[in-house]
């Protein structure tokens, strides 16, 4: 089913009973892009687990989804098929209000042409897409939303009239003097209100106009007719904004406009987060998500849906895991055994084709007649919606292809059953050598990388010239860093990496190499000792950067916003700021011309914050405490002379020692590269082994380790 802005709201209740009803659900999105290939950020095939994913955060992750396929499997034991139910979804986050975050977002030219050949409409998408919100801006916009009709409420009762008249002092400042050039906009406007008054008509449309036009005819009207008009400002389609001019017989019927209009723009809201319900009402059901090759798609899926995408790997797991309970990748399933030895080839349009003959069973289905009735003779492969039904059909056949392994055999696969287990909340990682997934509910894999050497060189150096490096060793693997740098593999790990090292430094002078591991020691210590050295000398020092945000340094609004439209980004370009509560306060000494950031009652001492607020006090009290604070301060000059001396020669050490790291960093930098983290162990220990024989599986080749992968 294609479902667009025009029939999403209706077609809702649908979608959340599919959900409520499947056994399990496949998803697939189509992207504008897939990297934007950022220098430094390109993948390697020793990256970790972690590696990988900082690189897609950072340089994959500008891209929109523009498609979200969704598919739901419904068991049906009586008649043992599965009930399918395929939706493809066009997403687009339209600003439905000013309050909306305006996205902007990176197209890779490939992309959109593999797109376009594909048949994908981009007309559709730009001008029927779904919006969405994620939590937070629907948090923020909904909290707008409320404060702007506070506002409102207070203007409406009594109406404004003059600054005077203002009940609260701080929700205006007044009327705006009308320049001369525009006194006859707003004279006609007056006009024009006297006839529509004179009129039957209920409603008058004012003409388009910009903010300030609008702001200075809010204030002339409601100054002029104190009652009976209500004024409300209405946007087109093409995205023009009006006023709409409407007659009351009292301020009771005033109040009831402004509480239908605060209904109808809740209503707006709950338009505006649009397809992240669909992503809500997944999470919520706790039920099993198939994808293939879904790293990316749960990727961007978090981002655009439910949060950004957090600096940490280890916090990445934990929001996948909290938003998807549990996942499992088709393409990882068929790269491992007991499928890798009879799939030959995991691209999902060719699994699909080897999973329909034997030794796999094909699965029985049933379509509703609401639903595209998906023929695989006829291929519609990236469609979002497409994509996630062949996802789902090839989950079936290679899970019920594991009920042939228990005795007796079983004939349907529950998504529950312990025998998934090993394949669930783990994502495949493509181009990576040794670690074929990453574990989103546990540690990764760990394995033995004694074989493989960091290299430095002249950026002249080509392919060639690293393998003469190492040809009195062996044939070697070079996977690329950068331009200076690249990982060595050797074919074999009985090797000494003193003899590596030697022979290489014998061999050309110019390469320098270390092991993997004292790489990736180097390299953490390195990173440690920095931060440890920025923390002492911040210690030290003792000073705060200047928050340029404060209100000290922000120009104020002069003209108020018109409390029924009050708006981020007017035309008029005026916006309101205001201090955010963490601001510092600028203090300084007497005489010294200079401002500085200091934290209550450590910026000068004592006894200036004394004297500062002994202003009000009795003149004698305060001339005896200045009396007292200035011989204080004479009998501790000496000393404080002696320790600002020993706090400069501490600082001085400091910087040096700071500025000597950071010279050590730029001479390093060529061995800068992936870290790798020591954290986990494969899927198949003897505890899994012991797990599976407990679950009934014939054959102990069911997963083998990952040496033999």
């Amino acid at each position: 089913m294609e479902v667009t802005r025009k029939n999403f709201k209706s077609q809702l209740s649908t979608i959340a009973e599919s959900i409520e009803n499947a056994s399990f659900i496949s998803i697939d999105t189509e992207f504008t892009g897939l990297t934007s290939g950022l220098p430094g950020h390109g993948t390697n095939a020793l990256d970790s687990p972690a590696d990988r994913y900082n690189k897609l955060r950072s340089n994959a992750m500008d891209f929109l989804i523009v498609q979200f396929g969704m598919c739901t499997f419904q068991y049906l034991p009586a008649e043992k098929k599965h009930k399918v139910q395929a939706y493809n979804f066009y997403v687009f986050p339209h600003t439905t209000s000013r309050h909306v975050p305006d996205i902007r977002f990176l197209c890779q030219s490939s992309s959109i042409d593999f797109l376009v050949s594909n048949g994908f409409d981009f007309n559709k998408l730009f001008k029927e897409g779904i919006p969405y919100l994620s939590p937070a801006a629907e948090q923020k916009l909904r909290e707008t939303i409320v404060s702007k009709h506070k506002v409102s409420d207070a203007f409406c009762s009594p109406p404004f009239t003059s600054p005077t008249g203002v009940l609260d002092s701080s929700i205006a400042k007044g009327p705006v003097i009308i320049p001369k050039e525009n006194e006859s906009f707003i004279n006609d406007i007056c006009q024009s209100i006297e006839d529509f008054l004179d009129t039957n008509s209920l409603e008058m449309d004012l003409d388009p106009c910009n903010a300030f036009l609008r702001k200075i005819t809010y204030q002339t009207l409601k100054t002029k007719y104190k009652t009976g008009i209500h004024l409300e400002t209405k946007t087109k389609e093409n995205k023009q904004r009006y006023i709409v001019v409407s007659k009351i017989a009292s301020e009771e019927q005033a109040l009831q406009k402004e509480a239908d209009k605060y209904t109808a723009e809740l209503e707006e809201l709950e338009d505006a987060v649009g397809f992240s319900k669909v992503i809500r009402m997944i999470s919520q059901s706790g039920k099993l998500v198939i994808g293939h090759n879904m790293l990316l798609d749960v990727m961007h899926t978090l981002r655009h849906f439910c949060s950004p995408l957090p600096h940490s790997y280890e916090e990445f797991k934990s929001l996948s895991s909290c938003v998807f309970p549990r996942l499992c990748d088709t393409k990882l399933m068929a790269s491992i055994q007991p499928f890798r030895d009879i799939i030959f080839n995991s691209t999902l349009g060719d699994m699909h084709t080897i999973l329909q003959s034997k030794p796999f069973r094909k699965p029985a289905i049933v379509i509703p007649e609401d639903f595209p009735q998906y023929n695989t003779c006829n291929e519609r492969l990236h469609e979002a919606g497409y994509d996630a039904y062949i996802t789902g059909l090839c989950f079936i056949g290679l899970a019920n292809y594991l009920g042939t392994f228990q005795t007796p055999d079983k004939l349907y696969i529950a998504p529950s059953s312990p025998i998934l287990e090993p394949f669930v909340n783990k994502v495949y990682v493509y181009k990576m050598l040794d670690i074929p997934y990453m574990n989103l509910a546990g540690s990764d894999l760990c394995p033995n990388r004694d074989h493989v050497f960091h290299v430095t060189f002249p950026k002249e150096w080509r392919y060639q010239d690293l393998l003469n490096t190492f040809s009195a060793i062996s044939l070697v693997q070079i996977y690329w860093v950068k331009e200076t740098s690249a990982f060595v593999a050797l074919p074999k790990k009985n090797i000494p990496s003193s003899t590596v090292i030697q022979s290489a430094h014998v061999k050309n002078s110019c390469a320098s190499v270390t092991t993997y591991k004292d790489y990736i020691h180097h390299k953490n210590a390195t990173n440690t000792s920095q931060e440890n050295l920025l923390k002492r000398k911040q210690a030290f020092s003792g000073k705060r950067q200047l928050n340029a945000k404060a209100s000290p340094f922000r120009p104020k609004r002069s003209i108020t916003p018109i409390p029924e439209e009050q708006e981020n980004g007017e035309e008029s370009g005026d916006q309101v700021d205001k201090a955010s509560p963490g601001d510092q306060t600028i203090t300084a000494p007497p005489g010294s011309g200079e401002a500085s950031l200091m934290p209550p009652g450590k910026d000068f001492g004592e006894p200036f914050l004394k004297k500062r607020k002994l202003t009000n006090q009795n003149a004698d009290n305060a001339s005896a405490l200045a009396k007292n604070n200035v011989s204080e301060e004479v009998n501790n000059k000496n000393d404080n002379e002696v320790n600002n001396k020993n706090d400069n020669e501490v600082n001085n050490k400091v910087d040096n020692k700071v500025n000597i790291e950071a010279n050590k960093e730029v001479k390093d930098q060529d061995i800068a590269g992936p870290l790798y983290e020591d954290i986990g162990e494969p899927i198949n220990t003897e505890k899994d082994q012991k797990t599976e024989t407990e679950h009934g599986l014939k054959s102990s080749k069911l997963f083998e380790e990952p040496a033999k992968w």
